[in-house]
């Protein structure tokens, strides 16, 4: 053991200046370091720097100085960005130490307006050169929308695929749209521009879609058209209420619905309002209900008022039988009592105000002959003493039922002024015929 040790300290001393040495050396250059002849090293940095700028354009008036390997860029360029690119030109040589870039913009008119002369003949040569393969693909595209256009020239077709002539329209003008984009396609393609499609595509939604919101109300409109005048759920010359307004359906165009009202007036309302307001169509079916109240007095024989009222209603040569006429007590007030009557009638032959008109003129007539009551305001007067001041008259007491009125005693309930009415619709339709969407054969909801 005491042998070994001295064996160790020698070799830790031995070792120690070997690390030593590692350690200050670790951290300088490897490698063998030339030193050139300086002048001659410039001159071939600055040799090969002006070469290359001699074979770019727009660097003609730029002079190069190297002096110890710094670079330094004198003169004048196009634009900025030309003088900017020369760093990045400039260092890519070897043996560039630093780089001065004193290179400004000119102001020279004639200079900067020859590089735009220069490629606006290049451009004008290009297109000349171009034009033949221009022509083939115009003569191709004319010829892709030309075979459109006469696919959809043929009406047959279409109006028999379309539900009425607007759709049909409508599926004309998409496949014209269709044929135009396939003939852009085709044309792009001789080109070899395929890919501009894309952008002008892209380009054409977000117009499309900044138009829709521009234009929402209309596009609204324009869809109701589409599903009224497939739908249809009117036809022509039906009485109507929408939103409100009633009358005589006169056409369907493409933006609105067209009534005639009662006065005579024309109400135009908008087909987004007419497809989302609640319609009601009198002339769907051809019986028709009519309804009416009269106020009798509270002592007066209720049941026999009430058939009274009925019978006379039922004998009306003008009321159908089925649905068959009703009358009943229908409420109670301070002095009178309401007897509510209805009827039906056929509206096709029969007006509808003027059969109203007289079912009530001749259920009044029948109820006071029969000795019926009308209604009275009676008020009661009580003195200090809580006595009543007078008595209520007495009302005679009601006869037996009068016999119903005669038939022949009935006026003229025709339906005159509703065909008159029709007669008016149907000028109007003729007139404009080609704007009407409204088709008589279409189906109905």
């Amino acid at each position: 053991m005491l042998r070994i040790l001295p064996v160790l300290c020698l070799t830790a001393l031995c070792l120690i200046p070997a690390t030593l040495t590692s350690a200050q050396t670790s951290d300088q250059p490897t490698g063998t370091i030339s030193v050139a002849d300086s002048a001659q090293q410039d001159a071939a940095i600055a040799t090969r720097i002006r070469a290359i700028l001699a074979e770019l354009e727009g660097y003609e008036d730029v002079t190069v100085t190297v002096s110890s390997g710094i670079v330094t860029l004198r003169g004048t360029t196009i634009d900025a960005s030309a003088a900017t690119e020369l760093n990045d030109l400039a260092t890519r040589v070897e043996g560039v130490v630093a780089i001065r870039n004193q290179v400004t913009e000119t102001t020279d008119v004639a200079r900067r307006l020859n590089p735009a002369l220069e490629r606006f003949e290049k451009r004008a040569t290009d297109f000349v050169a171009w034009l033949p393969l221009l022509a083939i693909a115009f003569t191709a595209f004319l010829v892709v929308v030309f075979i459109g256009a006469l696919i959809t020239r043929m009406r047959q077709p279409w109006d028999r695929i379309a539900p009425n002539a607007f759709i049909a329209d409508i599926l004309r003008t998409v496949v014209r749209l269709a044929f135009g984009i396939a003939g852009i396609v085709v044309a792009l393609d001789i080109l070899g521009a395929t890919a501009l499609l894309s952008t002008i595509l892209g380009a054409a939604g977000i117009i499309g879609l900044a138009i829709g919101f521009a234009v929402k109300d209309t596009v609204e409109n324009f869809i109701a058209s589409v599903m009224l005048s497939i739908r249809q759920p009117f036809r022509p010359n039906d009485a109507v209420e929408i939103n409100g307004d009633e009358g005589k359906v006169i056409r369907l165009t493409s933006r609105a619905t067209i009534l005639l009202s009662y006065d005579g007036n024309h109400i135009r309302i908008p087909n987004s309002t007419v497809f989302k307001s609640r319609i009601v169509n009198y002339s769907i079916n051809d019986e028709r209900r009519f309804l009416f109240d009269i106020g009798i007095a509270p002592d007066s024989d209720m049941a026999a008022a009430t058939q009274i009222a009925k019978e006379t209603l039922t004998a009306l040569p003008f009321v159908l039988q089925a649905p068959a006429p009703n009358a009943w007590i229908d409420g109670i007030g301070d002095s009178t009592v309401t007897l509510r009557l209805i009827g039906w009638i056929d509206q096709r032959h029969t007006s509808l105000q003027a059969a109203r008109g007289e079912a009530i003129r001749l259920c009044m007539a029948a109820l006071t002959e029969a000795g019926v009551q009308m209604p009275e305001p009676t008020y009661r007067l009580v003195g200090a003493g809580g006595e009543g001041l007078g008595q209520a008259p007495e009302r005679p007491a009601p006869a037996t039922p009068a016999p119903v009125a005669d038939p022949e005693q009935v006026q003229d309930v025709q339906a005159h002024a509703e065909h008159e009415l029709e007669a008016i619709v149907d000028e109007e339709r003729r007139t404009r015929e080609q704007e009407d969407l409204l088709t008589t054969d279409a189906r109905t909801e």
